[in-house]
């Protein structure tokens, strides 16, 4: 395993503590856990499953594994999917980290993703001794490559994929012989046209891949869209071989979903009425966050889906990080997420309405 490197965020502390001491309390935007309550019909399934005597199935209960098929189908427009094509796992972190050691790439292998990204995509490589190599370009892949990441909507930039990039990253990993996976975990979010109204597509979209879904896998994660973040409920979809690999490995490690999380997953993936309301809930807390980042100086780049602004004033985000800890307000700096952006800041939109107004309030 190669050295893992310190925990980013524990450089926050003194920026933390700063903007803690505001009069009117902290603002925390750096970290997008969600705030919001979990919809009664997921914590009704998961107490009245408490009686969870036996060892969970690893590879889920049918009941949940019909009902991921079902949601890929109505939520994302995935057809042809069956229930050995699906497998739920202990929310997505733990999958990104550990994708590469449990599909068997290893020292000297290439694990490429994306420029702008969530820090857990290259660790995974470390985790596996490989190399980790940072492009959106499908034609700077190298031919060592053996695992692309992507990501989206992304995470921290916002951006969305469209079809015609999926097919392309989808055929250049064919042409590696490498395995292909999107991360697509804040899907239901999309805001800016056309993705207020169209779906964010998946790479398991029929547009992208026909019917092969050979080395192809999407990963979901219901913490943002069910604020299910406290439950680690994810799941990952698409070619039943590496499914097979990943469900043996994952046996023998003990890698299963407790019981009544698994019935709280049905419960959230088969009523889509608490989705779209905490939806709205982000979109009203996003229209009032993004003019006032602009109005104090803020450009704001990509965002037209997902659960983060990704904004620069032009300058060292450490710079802009110690301007908004001075005014109560915690937000995460571009460098944590690749060394491409090191003068934007990542906002998140997980804080409740009413710090969402303070910090309007104190950018103006």
């Amino acid at each position: 395993m190669k050295q893992i490197p310190e925990y980013p965020w524990d450089l926050m502390a003194p920026h933390a503590e700063r903007a803690r001491a505001h009069p009117d309390g902290i603002v925390d935007l750096s970290i997008g856990s969600p705030v919001d309550p979990t919809p009664p019909i997921i914590r009704q399934a998961l107490a009245a499953a408490t009686d969870a005597h036996a060892y969970p199935q690893t590879t889920g209960t049918p009941e949940l594994r019909r009902a991921i098929v079902e949601w890929f189908e109505r939520r994302r427009g995935v057809t042809g999917l069956a229930e050995r094509n699906v497998l739920p796992t202990i929310g997505s972190k733990e999958l990104v980290a550990l994708l590469p050691f449990l599909a068997g790439v290893g020292d000297g292998d290439v694990v490429v993703h994306p420029r702008a990204a969530y820090p857990t995509y290259a660790i995974g490589a470390a985790i596996a001794g490989a190399t980790a190599f940072a492009s959106d370009d499908p034609g700077e892949w190298p031919d060592a490559t053996k695992l692309i990441w992507l990501n989206s909507p992304g995470n921290p930039d916002g951006r969305v994929l469209p079809v015609e990039h999926l097919r392309a990253a989808r055929e250049r990993a064919r042409e590696l012989g490498a395995l292909i996976v999107s991360d697509e975990c804040y899907a239901e979010l999309g805001w800016d046209a056309p993705w207020d109204t169209e779906r964010v597509p998946s790479i398991l979209d029929p547009r992208v891949i026909g019917g092969d879904r050979h080395n192809v896998l999407a990963v979901y994660s219901l913490s943002k869209q069910s604020n299910m973040a406290g439950y680690r409920a994810a799941f990952v979809a698409g070619c039943s071989a590496v499914i097979d690999r990943l469900l043996a490995v994952r046996k023998h490690a003990g890698l299963m979903l407790p019981a009544p999380l698994q019935e709280a997953m049905i419960a959230a993936l088969g009523d889509d009425g608490h989705v779209e309301r905490q939806k709205q809930i982000y979109r009203a807390r996003r229209d009032v966050l993004l003019p006032a980042l602009r109005r104090a100086g803020f450009r704001i780049d990509h965002g037209e889906a997902g659960l983060y602004l990704w904004a620069t004033e032009g300058r060292d985000a450490w710079r802009s990080i110690d301007r908004l800890a001075g005014l109560g307000i915690l937000a995460g700096p571009g460098h944590f997420y690749g060394s491409f952006y090191p003068d934007h800041v990542r906002f998140s939109l997980t804080a409740s309405d009413e710090r969402i107004a303070a910090a309007a309030e104190r950018l103006g």
